[in-house]
């Protein structure tokens, strides 16, 4: 069954799960976000997963399985209209939110609209979210209709809530996670999304092949890791280059921008060695690959991001053994060789995410 939504200024497109078997697409007007809803899914167990594209998402998609009281097996998710997102989430339900920039006020506005509609349509038992910004009117609204609502605090964030994380803490029963267990109350710790990962050794080879890549960021590039990189694979290495919204203008290398979560995927796996942003989506993709990845910092003083959050994020995986941390000046084939002398498996049985209700009503 088809649902049809319309909105004042922006239109939507709609697709089914009839459209995987063949059927015809309903087009409204100029397509900006797809909506798809399942009418036949339990409402007693209906769960809604809410995440910004990148990190947020493959955060959420690696901690769904560990979540111990949720027991709905085929989610409706929320998130943006993106390559990975395509990838990651085929076959599910999903909702596509208007991409914004950074703390970017009316694409916020237009998030809130969405929200209303699509909590509108079901009652929602279980309302969960990994940020950033599109997780405060979801979570907001559906508390508002009585769902058990928890947000997730970005495993980017080791000192200190994002400001999605200040805005929900103050919303009366949402129930609040970090994943560092150094935080206090009303923050409960029930472990990391890299809990799940370990280190292994491997035998040392020639880096024959090598995958390089700058993040979906449609607001910052990342060029100095890209000329970093340059400098440091061997000589005769193959190299897929996926650059997102970096310039490349001068650079002998065949970009590509975009490339779908299970190519990229595959592109880690058959590389020698990785070498990455410190973003936490691209840095489990490459764990989840059995790769150890290079993970180099993007920093605010240069214009690559809002603050330096990546650089906590590169320090903590290198402390746990699963990846490299360097700076794009250090980058060298020593490092490179250093970081394909390991592999990462997943855990066999990773830790519980228990999800705990809190108290304060609204």
């Amino acid at each position: 069954m088809l649902c049809a939504c319309h909105a004042r200024g922006a239109e939507l497109f709609v697709r089914g799960r009839a459209e995987q078997r063949g059927a015809r697409s309903r087009w409204y007007s100029r397509p900006s976000w797809a909506v798809r809803l399942r009418a036949d899914k339990e409402i007693e167990l209906a769960t809604l997963l809410v995440a910004s594209a990148g990190g947020h998402l493959q955060e959420l998609f690696d901690l769904y399985p560990r979540f111990d009281v949720v027991q709905d097996s085929d989610p409706t998710w929320v998130t943006f209209d993106t390559a990975q997102a395509r990838s990651l989430l085929a076959g599910a339900d999903v909702v596509y939110a208007p991409y914004p920039r950074p703390r970017d006020l009316a694409v916020t506005a237009r998030h809130a609209w969405l929200a209303r509609r699509v909590l509108a349509h079901g009652r929602f038992n279980y309302v969960i979210s990994t940020g950033s910004s599109i997780a405060v009117p979801f979570l907001g609204g559906a508390r508002l209709r009585g769902a058990s609502c928890h947000y997730i605090e970005s495993a980017t964030r080791l000192t200190a809530p994002s400001l999605t994380g200040k805005i929900v803490a103050r919303v009366p029963g949402i129930s609040l996670y970090s994943q560092i267990s150094t935080w206090a109350k009303p923050w409960h710790y029930s472990g990391t999304v890299f809990d799940g990962y370990e280190m292994t050794e491997r035998a040392r080879g020639p880096i024959l092949k090598v995958a390089v890549a700058t993040g979906s960021s449609e607001s910052y590039g990342f060029r100095r890791l890209l000329e970093a990189a340059l400098r440091a694979v061997p000589a005769g290495a193959e190299v897929t280059w996926q650059t997102g919204s970096t310039s490349v203008d001068g650079l002998p290398i065949e970009a590509r921008p975009g490339i779908p979560s299970a190519q990229l995927a595959a592109e880690f796996a058959a590389a020698d060695v990785v070498i990455t942003h410190a973003g936490v989506g691209l840095s489990l993709l490459a764990l989840s690959s059995g790769r150890c990845p290079v993970l180099v910092p993007r920093l605010a003083e240069r214009g690559e991001h809002v603050d330096n959050h990546q650089r906590e994020v590169a320090a903590e995986l290198d402390r746990r053994g699963l990846a490299v941390a360097c700076e794009a000046e250090d980058l060298t084939t020593d490092v490179l060789e250093h970081a394909a002398s390991r592999s990462v498996a997943r855990v066999a049985s990773p830790p519980a995410f228990h999800l705990v209700e809190r108290t304060r009503g609204l």
